[in-house]
């Protein structure tokens, strides 16, 4: 087929010299000068995608917790999922090829899904609030228009808010209404009616403190405030007026230096909670009356909503199965916990039983769990992890169950552990298997992690390398701090030695 007009627009996002990139479960990620030709292609490859699918496929430009000057480009599938993984070498093979070479790639990619051109198509757009991020939207809308394909560009948007709305797209408005207003009064309504269901109304909550981050979140909590005022009290820090978007801040700021963000200086026993800077992560944390730090993330947020879901699956007596999905930085002790205690997968036909027993409920306690049952569905965002979203759901639990931050804290108590980054050549040195929680390469890496880690009691120990830049990640928990902290640095050293670290030594932790 005649591709004249994707070529001509082409040469206006000229490919630079030299530079390569890998299209991961982050999507594309680097600097931000680098990526205009990347933009281009990914509109070029939505658009094929959509025509693919017969569906709405969207664009979200952001970088997420990376520094403000990065950016980056993820492509959202139909049901808000993440893009499908044969594609993503079909994104990685366009934007590598040279100009002389993108006709023959897009050829091929058109041959080998039998594309049929003529098909209608509809694309997305959404990006965050990096400096960069409107021009580089702008280069995603020439590569859609280039295949004479449909667009609507919604703007400044979360990463979950673009995944909600496609989803909705798709879904014919049976997911929600496609807009960022539809996205606030979906979940809005769902919150009220929880917790109205607590035992004072919700009138006793006190005030969350947010680290937005200085990103998108903040601005769009600044949104939803208007429908959540009456119901949760909210005081936003790092709103991006004053700060640089996650620099000493954010989710990832909060979870590797285990200490709060700047720019909040928090009371003894204060709730607080981080976004990272797309929004589609969240940590809570407080400080104890002798000033020690406490993060609850990802594996007591996980144990906190399935322990509540659990106890109403009992309530309504529904034989369902839960599941909760951990990666490998799930902490130790969260994985004896659901283990031994939870003892629960998950089931996809859920929603249609609770859903049955609203009305038909064998006693009012049962159609009472079950409407609440419901509830919760409505307020996570089932297409994706969503800061905002989870933050609704962790505050409707805790009125619900009447819950501090620091009894829910108290739940089980995380194994000591530490998380801390290797500057690297090359990233690509470092290969993993079992979930990435063990290195095939390079040779002698993961025989020496297994040294060191014998070395600790309660130990375990794993690197992988960062999917968006030449970092390797290196986590180790223990039973003491200071045993997870030497560990850590024992293993950066083995990342260091045999991994072909760049710059300085990595120095043990004071």
């Amino acid at each position: 087929m005649h591709l004249e007009a994707v070529l001509r627009s082409s040469t206006r996002h000229a490919k630079p010299a030299g530079v390569t990139l890998q299209y991961g479960t982050a999507g594309f990620r680097t600097k931000a000068e680098h990526l205009d030709h990347v933009m281009y292609r990914m509109g070029l490859l939505a658009a094929l995608r959509s025509k693919k699918t017969k569906s709405v496929i969207g664009v979200m430009v952001t970088a997420s917790h990376n520094p403000e000057e990065d950016n980056g480009v993820k492509l959202v599938d139909p049901m808000g999922e993440m893009l499908v993984q044969e594609w993503e070498l079909y994104a990685t093979n366009l934007v590598n090829a040279e100009e002389h070479e993108l006709q023959t790639v897009l050829t091929n990619i058109i041959k080998q899904e039998s594309i049929n051109m003529q098909d209608e198509s509809c694309v997305a757009i959404g990006r965050d609030t990096r400096p960069s991020s409107e021009n580089l939207s702008l280069a995603v809308i020439d590569g859609v228009t280039a295949l004479d394909s449909k667009y609507q560009d919604y703007g400044l948007v979360t990463t979950p808010q673009l995944h909600y709305i496609v989803c909705c797209r798709n879904t014919d408005g049976r997911y929600g209404e496609p807009t960022v207003e539809g996205y606030y009064q979906k979940l809005s309504k769902a919150f009220s009616a929880l917790a109205k269901q607590s035992p004072d109304g919700g009138a006793g909550q006190k005030c969350l403190s947010i680290d937005g981050a200085n990103g998108i979140g903040a601005l769009k909590i600044k949104e939803m405030e208007e429908h959540l005022k009456s119901m949760l009290s909210l005081q936003l820090f790092n709103d991006g007026s004053i700060g640089k978007l996650n620099h000493a801040c954010g989710a990832d700021y909060v979870k590797v230096q285990q200490k709060p963000p700047e720019g909040m200086d928090l009371k003894p026993g204060e709730r607080c909670c981080s976004f990272d800077g797309d929004a589609d992560r969240i940590v809570y944390y407080y400080m104890d009356s002798d000033d020690r730090f406490h993060l609850l993330d990802g594996d007591k947020i996980a144990t906190l909503i399935s322990t509540f879901i659990k106890e109403l699956l009992v309530k309504v007596d529904l034989k369902l199965n839960m599941g909760v999905v951990q990666t490998a930085y799930a902490n130790g002790s969260s994985t004896r916990y659901l283990e031994e205690v939870m003892k629960v997968l998950f089931s996809k036909t859920a929603e249609e039983q609770i859903r049955h027993l609203t009305s038909a409920g064998a006693n009012e306690e049962s159609r009472k769990a079950a409407q609440m049952l419901e509830h919760v569905i409505s307020l996570i965002n089932q297409t994706v992890g969503d800061a905002i979203s989870d933050m609704l759901v962790i505050e409707a639990i805790l009125l619900l169950k009447g819950l501090t931050v620091q009894k829910w804290d108290e739940i089980y108590s995380d194994l000591p552990n530490r998380q801390l980054k290797v500057t690297v050549a090359d990233r690509k040195v470092i290969d993993t298997t079992d979930a990435e929680r063990r290195t095939v390469k390079p040779p002698g890496l993961q025989e020496k992690i297994d040294e060191l880690v014998k070395g600790y009691n309660l130990s375990r120990a794993f690197v992988r390398p960062s999917g968006t830049e030449d970092v390797v990640r290196v986590y180790a928990e223990a039973d003491t701090q200071d045993n997870a902290d030497a560990l850590v640095h024992e293993v950066c050293l083995a990342v260091f030695h045999l991994a072909g670290g760049v710059g300085d030594q990595p120095k043990p932790l004071s």
